[in-house]
């Protein structure tokens, strides 16, 4: 018990702690990012596939 107390009380511990958070949220932020750019492209290619089929090109 003694070692979890000596942790929570030292301040490199909370900064690591803090660390961490903040790379769990920039990490949220940039996987949200991609999923939204990448749902709206890979509409945009699918967009253009079609169109380019309508008037002859591709298979």
């Amino acid at each position: 018990m003694k070692p979890i107390l000596s942790l929570l009380r030292e301040e490199h511990a909370a900064t690591a702690v803090e660390y961490s958070v903040m790379l769990a949220l920039i990490l949220l932020a940039v996987i949200g990012a991609v999923a939204t750019v990448g749902s709206g492209t890979g509409g945009m290619f699918s967009s253009n596939h079609t169109a380019l089929q309508g008037v002859g090109f591709g298979s």
